[in-house]
């Protein structure tokens, strides 16, 4: 595959503002390692490539497992995650995968008891959030860098 645009370059005010958006859903108190596996969950289902690799990457630097990492993309077949991880993963997938499952009560009840009301919509956000990322980042072909070895 080969690169189509750089966004940062081509709409510098569009990435200040999603940068932003980043910035902030960091600081809305969620745990850092709980937005790094919603994070790699949403870009393993959409494809990216470039923020599997980030998020896998920033996952370890800040202590994450190897086990836990592999497992996320079969979360449900492992016994690796709390109850609330669990919660934020069927969120992540339901949303991201939103066209197909339209948010069902069974997931958004697994929220509703791991999540304060305000937590819900910080997750939700994030999810947004990296929903966009794996937006501008497949549709413009963003490589992960390459393997110095």
């Amino acid at each position: 595959m080969n690169a189509r645009i750089d966004f940062y370059n081509a709409s510098p005010d569009a990435m200040k503002a999603m940068i932003a958006l980043e910035v902030a859903v960091n600081k809305l108190g969620l745990e850092a390692p709980l937005l790094e596996l919603v994070k790699l969950r949403s870009s393993q289902i959409n494809g990216c490539a470039y923020c599997v690799d980030m998020h896998t990457t920033d996952a370890r630097k800040a202590g994450e497992t190897e086990r836990r990492l592999h497992g996320v993309a079969v979360w449900r077949e492992t016994p690796f995650f709390t109850e609330r991880e669990r919660a934020a993963l069927a969120w992540t997938e339901a949303l991201t995968l939103l066209a197909a499952t339209h948010a069902p009560d069974a997931d958004y009840e697994l929220l509703r008891a791991q999540f304060s009301p305000k937590e819900q919509v910080d997750l939700t956000l994030a999810i947004n959030t990296i929903n966009g990322w794996n937006r501008l980042a497949v549709g413009f072909r963003k490589m992960p860098p390459p393997i110095v070895s």
